[in-house]
């Protein structure tokens, strides 16, 4: 059989979880940050892919497979590099 005592301890634990679940479920729609990083994330990735493939599949020597992998993690100053110079700036 519980006591008194028993029962206060379970009741302030529940009220607890309650506060804390009410409180999560709170702040999730309040964050501040910009949801643009998880496209921009999977965008990076397909190029990346995309860029280690054609790299890689193009090396004639292991050690030229490994520079185009280093080449792939680092397109995208490629391109802006490419795309600067085309418009002479």
């Amino acid at each position: 059989m519980k006591d008194d005592n028993d029962c206060k301890c379970e009741e302030d634990f529940e009220k607890k979880i309650e506060e804390k679940v009410e409180n999560w479920a709170n702040s999730c729609g309040k964050k501040k940050t910009g949801g643009g990083g998880v496209a921009g994330g999977g965008l990076y990735g397909l190029g990346f892919l995309g860029a280690a493939i054609y790299f890689i599949s193009t090396a004639d020597t292991f050690w030229i497979g490994v520079l185009g992998f280093l080449k792939a993690l680092v397109w995208p100053a490629f391109l802006v590099f490419k795309l600067l110079e085309f418009l002479n700036m």
